[in-house]
């Protein structure tokens, strides 16, 4: 139970990182349909408005003020998603809220309750979009508002001010119909809506989180660690932030020495010792067979960070054996005018502290180098080659025994 409370707590605080998940989508060519299924969306709306209009047939005009509302903002939500890049996420949000808006004044206001019925469902579509895109909190906003909007949808049909066409004077039968129908529009939204819908983010976060999860650490993994990157970005605002790449020792002697089965106990020990010594708010990632990357905003001086990171694995009392593990920080100074936390901020500071990190395996292992602030980067992958190993180091980057 505990267990179970924990993941779901987890869940709630988790913070979807839009921007991510966009590119990631992008990168599997999907939104072009989705931006085609959405925009289709905005037709059925407008479809929906005019046959309101049809069907109720005691409106002024065309579709009356309250059709040519709900005419113009399909119309605005089809043009938008066809026409337009996918939205930024506060404009996501802006229109979430307009949607929810728009489609709850028309329900309460329609003249029939089959109409105002058919434009609930709407509500729920809606959350499908929300489910996936946003955050559990926005999801819980939209689910408040739309169950908000049911119960006075149901409350105006059991009270008998809204309804069938066709019957204006409803008997006792009727009225006991009302009530029943009224509740039963309840009961199927607070399942759909309220059941469904947080089931499936849940589902979807965990299958996400499982993705961006080292199955032997359960610490990130390579693409857990970039997905958490922007979301890093806004913890470290007026304060410098450093990336530190560690690398296990001459560890492929030590799984050749004592089997696979004691190298994996190792790496899982190093994950957990690396978690009690960085911040709580700093991201630890497993991102090669024995290479870990922290991630965190700077409290103090980079080389003692990186010392302290050094000695926690070769002070690991689990082991029979002690390991050590070579250290290459980089750090971003936030004193300087110029400095713009991005993503990209953090992908060159990463391959800093990589190539900091292999000139601390040159010089030996267990040791903590400082990349020099203003390090050129080769235009290399960040992995040296074998003539890369014999080079000295550079005199800018400071060690730290």
């Amino acid at each position: 139970m505990t267990d179970a409370r924990s993941l779901y707590r987890t869940w709630w605080r988790d913070r979807v990182d839009y921007r991510w998940l966009v590119d990631t989508l992008q990168s599997h060519s999907a939104l072009r349909g989705f931006k085609i299924m959405l925009g289709a969306g905005g037709i059925v709306m407008l479809m929906i408005a005019v046959l309101a209009a049809l069907a109720q047939g005691d409106v002024s005009g065309p579709l009356g003020w309250q059709g040519g509302i709900e005419a113009t903002v399909a119309g605005a939500w089809t043009l938008r998603w066809w026409l337009l890049p996918w939205p930024r996420e506060i404009e996501s949000l802006i229109w979430i809220v307009l949607f929810d808006l728009d489609t709850t004044a028309n329900d309460l206001l329609a003249h029939d309750r089959v109409i105002a019925v058919l434009g609930i469902v709407l509500l729920m579509a809606m959350g499908g979009y929300v489910t996936v895109f946003h955050g559990p909190r926005i999801l819980a906003l939209h689910v408040g508002w739309s169950m908000l909007a049911t119960v006075m949808l149901g409350v105006l049909i059991a009270m008998g001010y809204l309804p069938s066409t066709g019957r204006n004077e409803p008997d006792l039968g009727g009225r006991q119909q009302d009530i029943a129908l009224g509740l039963a529009i309840i009961l199927v939204m607070a399942v759909v809506v309220g059941v469904i819908l947080p089931f499936v983010q849940v589902c979807h976060w965990i299958v996400r989180v499982d993705a961006q999860s080292d199955p032997l650490t359960k610490l990130l993994n390579r693409r857990g660690l970039d997905a958490n990157l922007a979301a890093h970005v806004g913890r470290c605002r007026r304060r410098s932030a450093y990336v530190a790449s560690l690398d296990l020792d001459r560890f492929k002697s030590i799984n050749d020495t004592f089997g696979h089965a004691f190298g994996d106990e190792a790496l899982v020990y190093t994950a957990q010792r690396l978690r009690e010594t960085v911040e709580s708010d700093a991201l630890v990632a497993r991102t090669g067979g024995e290479e870990f990357v922290v991630v965190g905003c700077l409290r103090e001086e980079p080389a003692t960070v990186g010392e302290r990171l050094r000695a926690a694995i070769e002070t690991m009392s689990e082991l029979p054996v002690t390991i050590t593990a070579s250290v290459g920080i980089a750090v971003v100074d936030a004193s300087r005018p110029d400095t713009e936390y991005t993503e990209a901020t953090f992908e060159r500071l990463l391959r800093r502290a990589d190539y900091a990190m292999y000139r601390a395996k040159r010089l030996g292992g267990n040791t903590t180098v400082v990349a020099g602030d203003e390090e050129p980067l080769p235009d290399l992958p960040p992995r040296p080659t074998a003539a890369l190993t014999e080079s000295p180091v550079p005199e800018h980057d400071r060690v730290a025994r």
